[in-house]
């Protein structure tokens, strides 16, 4: 049978300074997520220009997002693919060049750190937030499934498929590739996030473009796990992957964010700020005890 080759080397230049034994390889992986990060700024500049927003904050939101996004992704390997390793030893957890990232820890790393960050700033309320980031989010999505095409790595099951690549670093197998299943479907998702935006998110209830994102990144997972190899040899013994069980919450609560119902989360992620704006929505009762103590 005949298939595509793939044996490109994940650094993109390889250094070595003599005599320390120091190595810099900077590899395509990093490459597109740093480039994600920076389109996704631009991005999400426009649309705060488009609608009179401050572009002050955003060096702050960047800052919480890259942060969300790295700590959240890599706890979320540590945690729920290798915790019996990773609490035995947990100073690997900072050996993050190594490798080792989970989506789903890194979509609840985003939406801590946006919650952290609209309690700082309050005229970008959390949900209408959410919904700014989608085209950002998904373009940064389709950059990592491509770095991971890069990195020969999350590669599907053997396949005669006339579409199969042999990633040769690994073995000599014909193989979905998977990685780039979900880098189409995200680039695709990219571009409907941003034309619902730029054409009607004035009609739009809030929190519809974070429920699209939600369910189209998370069903495009669960159903193309069945084409992937299982990352941790315990996935082998259940009825679904660790990669479907963790999509399944996320599902639901994009679903709850379609039909509207997104407020209870949002309450409960970003609660109101204390003081006088606080006060304004405690019942009646809790008011003029309030008063009285004045």
């Amino acid at each position: 049978m005949l298939a595509l080759t793939w044996n490109v080397d994940p650094e993109i230049l390889s250094l070595t300074i003599p005599g320390l034994g120091w190595h810099f390889g900077p590899r395509y992986y990093g490459l597109l997520f740093a480039l994600a990060f920076l389109v996704g700024y631009h991005i999400v500049q426009w649309m705060f220009e488009r609608e009179g927003k401050s572009i002050e904050s955003l060096s702050s939101l960047l800052f919480h997002l890259m942060m969300g996004t790295i700590i959240g992704a890599r706890l979320g390997h540590c945690l729920f693919y290798e915790p019996d390793y990773y609490l035995a030893n947990p100073l690997r957890i900072l050996e993050i060049w190594k490798g080792g990232l989970a989506s789903h820890g890194g979509t609840i790393g985003i939406l801590v750190a946006l919650a952290l960050y609209a309690r700082k700033n309050t005229d970008q309320p959390l949900g209408w937030l959410m919904d700014r980031l989608t085209v950002s989010v998904a373009l940064t999505a389709a950059c990592i499934r491509l770095g991971n095409f890069f990195n020969s790595e999350i590669v599907g099951k053997p396949t005669e498929l006339p579409w199969a690549i042999v990633f040769e670093r690994l073995d000599q197998i014909p193989r979905h590739p998977a990685m780039l299943y979900e880098s189409v479907s995200y680039f695709v998702l990219c571009g409907v996030c941003f034309y619902l935006y730029a054409t009607r998110i004035d009609t739009l209830k809030r929190g519809f473009l974070t429920g699209l994102l939600l369910v189209w990144i998370f069903t495009s997972r669960f159903l193309l796990e069945f084409v992937k190899e299982n990352q941790v040899a315990f996935e082998s013994g259940l009825p679904l992957n660790m990669g479907q069980l963790l999509s399944l919450p996320f599902v639901a609560l994009g679903i709850l964010f379609l039909l509207g119902k997104q407020a209870p989360f949002i309450d409960w992620m970003a609660p109101r700020p204390a003081g006088k704006k606080a006060a304004q929505h405690l019942p009646k009762a809790a008011k003029k005890s309030s008063k009285k103590k004045r």
